[in-house]
């Protein structure tokens, strides 16, 4: 395993926490980006800066499965996830709680391990908690190729997790993966270059994310196919989201940060996108 310096880290983390604005919290969910720290760390601290330490005592960490197929959801064995800050807690009552529905399998150690969808939100998990290091828990939970309707199964058993103040919800995904090395090539020229045309369809997407309709997102999933990895776990947040409206709650989210790995002007290039938004809510 690499050596990471913790100071290093932390001094990283906080410069990029420091150059983001505090302007859509308390946060009860964030989307941010899952790649390394190099490309989208200091796009992913204006999801983490909407986020208040002092209320929150359990965090939710929804990531896709990037390695194993998966229909459904699956916990963590783990008791604990290392970070070169200090070491996290995983809720054990929680994982029990979601098992007893019967909607939950279990990750073996190895899928667990190798999973950079959850594992890239410690460091800042950790991070942004850390005056509160001994006084939360996380609940990691791997999201597989979910249908619509499994979607809406899993933000309904999310639901009552949602509608308690002290848990946040993270929700992993990157944004397109643009170039021949992803399969994916979609390219509006109307836009200009082709990056232009990435942020174009991206926007796009996060707009229809930020009415929070998960219909309208299922739909322009199908028309583009636009390769965000976390478009399942997004889903999951926005059935649970339809349920708290339905429940009276005023609910608002809101993108935040926007970027790309590179920018793409040759069809032989490729890039990644990333945004950070953060959700908002009353009951």
């Amino acid at each position: 395993m690499k050596y990471i310096d913790p100071n290093e880290l932390r001094r990283q983390l906080d410069n990029w926490l420091a150059s983001a604005c505090l302007s859509h919290g308390p946060a009860r969910a964030i989307i941010a980006p899952h790649a390394g720290y190099t490309y989208c760390g200091a796009c992913g601290a204006f999801a983490y800066r909407q986020v208040s330490p002092a209320v929150v005592k359990r965090i939710f960490i929804l990531g896709p499965s990037h390695h194993v197929r998966l229909r459904g959801c699956a916990l963590s064995v783990a008791k604990k996830y290392e970070t070169p800050l200090y070491d996290l807690k995983i809720d054990v009552e929680v994982n029990a709680e979601l098992e007893k529905t019967g909607h939950f399998s279990w990750m073996d150690m190895k899928t667990d391990e190798d999973e950079h969808s959850i594992e890239m939100h410690l460091p800042y998990i950790a991070k942004v908690m850390e005056e509160f290091k001994n006084q939360f828990s996380i609940v990691p939970v791997l999201v597989g190729s979910l249908n619509p309707d499994q979607e809406a199964l899993y933000g309904r058993l999310f639901t009552k997790y949602f509608l308690e103040p002290e848990n946040l919800f993270v929700i992993s995904s990157d944004f397109c993966h643009w170039g021949q090395r992803f399969n994916y090539t979609y390219y509006d020229k109307s836009s200009g270059p082709i990056y232009k045309s990435i942020e174009s369809l991206d926007k796009r997407g996060m707009e229809i994310i930020e009415t929070l309709d998960p219909a309208s997102f299922t739909s322009y999933l199908r028309e583009y196919n636009n390769t965000i990895c976390g478009r399942h776990p997004i889903g999951v947040l926005l059935n649970a989201v339809k349920i708290l409206q339905e429940k009276g709650c005023n609910t608002n989210f809101k993108f935040l940060k926007y970027a790309q790995s590179s920018q793409c002007k040759h069809m032989d290039d490729s890039s990644v996108s990333y945004a950070a938004g953060s959700l908002v809510f009353e009951c």
